[in-house]
């Protein structure tokens, strides 16, 4: 059975707050005048009160055997009544007041009519949802929307199982029906035989990348060679809903041979198909990953190659010009052609040869002119057979009518195997930069040719710039596929433009858009112009360079340290298996883990299980060593199970959005933050180099990948990204807003010097995010003035240009299409940051963006130089996300902070699991934290709001990491509820005189 717990339909808890019951449970003066008009006898008002009140908290009638004391009690009190009346109703009078009710609150009972509501939702849902949690969500929203009362949980629940599992069944024939002998054979030889070439079929189609390696270069060609001697899955999966596919695929992914033997042959074969299709979808895209990070090493060894010869160039100039010298001499003595060519043979043999000559006259030329292009040959021609090959596996296709660098493809793919110098200058070359036109163009006999070796370098190059900027893509990929495709067409668009400009507080028109803008500019300008010339704020040098007033750090409190030792000393110790043991007391966060395929977990202590999990992967001790170390309680085995067959990434986030949501309602976070502002940064950690995401870190020397972490401001994490360290952060920085689903909602986001970027300041704008980095070398960046027609007295020399309306009014469409599919959920705005981020000055979008974005980040550059407590508060906000590093580097304390496993899925988990053990300590904290501060108050402590605000719950002191590790469930703590029934609170605190 599905647990009651783990869904949205209404139940009561076990042990509501007084605020609770005042809230929901206090009856308002119109139910009392129902009360007092429809029933006579006290005890029967009370039956008939309880059962209102339940039910517009429940949206059903519970027994009454269920409703839970406190309530009755609540209500009893409030009408003044003896605690020996009861507030059960004879069975006939309860059908009565039934009517009642639903007469008074407009609500029809259950019915066939309300079963073929449910039913049409569910239908709708099926095929794009999967858990019959979610299913059994979608019936109760949409039965309270037609305000119909709830049926008995197990009715839903048997509702949406028996509609799962007929679009399933549907689904796995549809499918199966379509496959040919040929195909049917295919898939069942996956599993049909337990030989080492199937089982490694099978295990291949669930690889995780490895590096960019030329042998793992060539292992995943072959790899996508063979899965596609299959044909293109997808044509066979067309009428599947790309999420329920992506399930299935996750689902299969976890099986094994003997598991895929025990279902059946639909079922088995369509799960088949699903994982091939995405491992093809999957093996384009780490081909593609692959290209990029190849020609990104030839890029860097051609330059650090310049970097060489820039320093020995003067002795290798000297050596070239003494054998020219030479040769010199030779053609004045030698005056006979034979003689002359023996003696230059002789002379240029001793030196190496005339090929090897050639060679270092074009990497000392290469110096001279500062180009490192002409040196990149020496370090593609190893890997050219590979490029070619893999070039010519992916159907690479032009996101634009610009179809110049596709041509030019088509023409280097042709002459791959001609040795000739020169080809045919026959296509436009408008693609190409001035610097590889001087190579890779020459005259020949008159006549304009194309040096066919440095043309080859130069398209890849540019191929693969097109891929990463969106100019070219990859059909059949996901992370290359064609953007645009994701894009809502304007016209759907066209009817949701007012309602969110709305939403903004922005005009809906281009005229009105361009207008508001330039209005809020001009006076923004003219208000920092006035306020500046009064302020010391900024000051210009000698050279006219303006420098900004550095701002204090706040004072801090002269009882602090005092404050804390007396904290400290009534801190309790804890391990971190006590900490979550807590937690899930609190809040049953285990409820969100379970079996992929939705049905209910079938193991034995499943809470427990979950739990040492969660420890295992979270504090990255693994499973092995947890084993070892808990004592008999589990093995190795079973915490690998676990992990593999009832957790992902997305149950994982909703476990840490119930710990954030608990956090939230105490009342000590308030003193840190109001939960409106967070902060995004980056920290990183170590993993092995044998995976496609690990990259070397020039700043931290060493391979690994990047988390890139929003903490709120009042300390809890609300996202995690793991990202390549070769990405650029900023292009995730809106994503973790997006993707919180938690109840702290921040609209102002603080960012490091990454987040300065033009596009991301207009994507940001247009999402109503509020983007406030922090930006060192802010005078470097383009501020903009509203017309060129504006003067100002003191900050004039601040302005470099002025801002492009005409362009941002031209392409008003194009940016409102784009941000009404960000809200559709259609596409990330790191899909498309990935894309804007192209400096080729070809993509029409990047341009749109980067005008809206000069805007509003002069915007906010005129505030951060005219307002140092922005300042102050952006640095602020950005430590908290430093320290959260910090804290984070100390939970995940095993194998020294190195993420062992080379699955991307795997490595996104890990930090998933570590922000659910980080949050559940935070918590933890936080509750301790409450309660100390109670006692000390208590003890005569004075206590100011400035102290507070000083604490943190990064606090690791008398948390234990080492030793044997117990798990206890049955000691309980004290209720959640009971600790935010705590009558002190910290927000009506004085400041102490």
């Amino acid at each position: 059975m599905t647990a009651i717990n783990r869904t949205a339909y209404p139940y009561f808890k076990p042990t509501p707050s007084p605020e609770e019951l005042a809230a929901l449970y206090t009856p308002t003066a119109a139910e009392l005048e129902l009360a007092y008009s429809k029933v006579r006898l006290a005890p029967s008002r009370l039956s008939f009160l309880v059962l209102l009140k339940s039910f517009q908290r429940l949206g059903y009638f519970p027994h009454p055997e269920v409703i839970p004391d406190a309530v009755i009690t609540h209500i009893r009190n409030f009408l003044n009544l003896k605690d020996s009346i009861l507030a059960i109703a004879p069975e006939a009078s309860r059908y009565r007041y039934y009517r009642l009710i639903r007469q008074y609150l407009k609500v029809k009972p259950y019915s066939s009519v309300a079963k073929q509501v449910a039913v049409k939702a569910i239908e709708a849902a099926v095929g794009v949802m999967d858990h019959p949690t979610d299913l059994i969500n979608v019936a109760v929203e949409t039965l309270v929307k037609e305000s119909y009362e709830l049926p008995a949980f197990g009715t839903l629940e048997r509702l949406a199982k028996h509609l799962r599992t007929i679009n399933h069944t549907e689904i796995y024939r549809q499918v199966s029906s379509q496959l040919n002998q040929a195909e049917r054979d295919y898939l069942d030889g996956l599993i049909a035989r337990s030989d080492t070439d199937v089982q490694a079929m099978l295990n291949r189609l669930k690889a995780a990348p490895k590096s960019e390696k030329l042998t793992h270069l060539v292992q995943l060609q072959q790899t996508f060679d063979e899965l596609m001697s299959f044909g293109d899955a997808q044509r066979l999966l067309k009428g599947v809903n790309l999420l329920k596919l992506k399930h299935l695929s996750a689902y299969a992914k976890t099986l094994d041979i003997a598991e895929f033997k025990d279902i059946n042959v639909a079922k088995r074969r369509t799960l088949l198909l699903c994982l091939l299709y995405r491992a093809q979808v999957k093996i384009r895209d780490h081909l593609v990953e692959m290209f990029l990070k190849r020609m990104k090493k030839i890029d860097a060894s051609a330059r650090r190659r310049l970097v060489e010869l820039r320093e020995k160039h003067l002795a290798r100039t000297e050596r070239l010009l003494g054998l020219f010298s030479q040769t010199l001499s030779v053609a004045q003595t030698e005056t006979e052609p034979v003689s002359y060519q023996q003696s230059m043979q002789t002379l240029l043999t001793a030196e190496g040869g005339a090929d090897a000559l050639l060679v270092e006259c074009e990497e000392v030329r290469a110096y001279n002119s500062a180009n490192h292009l002409s040196l990149m040959w020496r370090f593609y021609s190893p890997f050219r057979r590979r490029l070619f090959d893999l070039v010519r596996l992916l159907d690479i296709q032009s996101a634009s009518e610009d179809s110049t660098l596709m041509e030019a493809l088509a023409l280097v793919l042709a002459h791959q195997h001609k040795r000739r110098k020169h080809l045919p200058a026959e296509i436009d070359l408008s693609f190409m930069s001035a610097a590889w036109r001087q190579l890779a163009v020459a005259s020949v006999d008159g006549q304009q040719k194309l040096v066919r070796q440095h043309l080859e370098v130069c398209v890849f190059a540019a191929l693969a710039v097109a891929l990463k900027t969106g100019d070219a893509y990859v059909a059949g990929s996901e992370e290359y596929a064609d953007f645009r495709a994701q894009l809502l067409p304007w016209e759907e668009c066209e009817q949701s433009v007012a309602e969110y400009c709305e939403q903004l507080g922005i005009p809906a028109t281009a005229d009105g858009f361009v207008e508001h803008l330039q209005v809020t500019l001009t006076e923004r300008s003219a208000e920092v112009d006035s306020k500046l010339q009064g302020d010391d704020q900024i000051s210009f040098d000698e050279e006219g360079d303006p420098v900004l007033k550095k701002v204090p750090a706040a004072p801090i409190p002269k009882d602090t340290d005092a404050f804390a030792a007396a904290l400290d000393e009534q801190m309790p110790e804890r391990t971190v298996l006590d900490i979550l043991c807590n937690v899930e007391h609190w809040l049953n966060w285990t409820r969100h883990l379970g079996p992929l395929s939705g049905s209910e977990p079938k193991i034995a202590d499943a809470p427990e299980r979950y739990i040492l999990t969660a420890f295992a992967y979270g504090c990255n001790l693994g499973p092995t060593q947890t084993a070892r170390h808990v004592r008999g309680h589990t093995t190795y085995h079973q915490l690998s199970y676990i992990n593999r067959r009832h957790v992902s990434a997305d149950t994982l986030q909703r476990a840490i959005c119930d710990i954030i949501n608990a956090f939230h309602r105490l009342d000590l976070p308030k003193c840190w933050g109001t939960g409106e502002k967070a902060a995004a940064d980056g920290s990183k950690f170590e993993t092995y180099e044998n995976n496609l995401l690990s990259e070397y870190h020039i700043r931290y020397q060493g391979y690994g990948g990047i988390a890139y972490h929003h903490v709120s401001d009042q300390y809890v994490a609300l996202f995690t990204h793991f990202i390549s360290c070769g990405v650029w952060e900023a292009v995730y920085i809106l994503d973790g807003l997006i993707k919180n689903k938690s109840d702290i909602q921040p609209g102002i986001l603080h960012a490091d010097t990454q987040g300065q970027s033009s596009p991301v300041f207009g994507l940001s704008y247009l999402l109503g995010i509020d983007l406030r980095p922090r930006i060192r070398n802010w005078s470097d960046l383009k501020l903009l003035k509203p017309t060129a027609s504006s003067a100002y007295e003191f900050i004039e020399p601040l302005f470099k240009g002025v801002a492009d309306w005409a362009l941002i009014k031209r392409h008003w469409k194009d940016l409102m299409r784009v941000m009404l599919s960000v809200k559709a959920g259609k596409l990330m705005p790191s899909t498309l940051l990935k894309k804007l981020n192209s400096y080729g000055g070809k993509n029409r979008l990047y341009k749109a963006f980067q005008a809206l974005g000069n805007v509003t980040r002069t915007l906010f550059l005129l505030r951060y130089v005219s307002e140092p407590e922005l300042r102050q508060e952006t640095t602020a906000c950005t430590n908290k996300v430093e320290q959260f590093h910090q804290f984070v580097d100390w939970v995940f304390f095993a194998k020294a902070g190195l993420i062992t496993d080379n699955d991307p899925l795997e490595q996104e988990k890990r930090l998933h699991y570590l922000d659910l053990v980080a949050n559940a300590i935070i918590l933890q904290n936080t509750v301790d934290l409450s309660q100390a501060i109670q006692t000390v108050s208590d003890q005569g402590f004075p206590i100011t709001p400035e102290l507070l605000a000083g604490l943190s719950p990064y606090l690791t002191s008398k948390i234990k990491r080492y030793g044997d590790y117990i798990l206890d469930l049955l000691t309980k703590p004290l209720p959640l509820e009971e600790i935010l029934a705590i009558p002190f609170k910290f927000s009506s605190l004085q400041t102490a005189e």
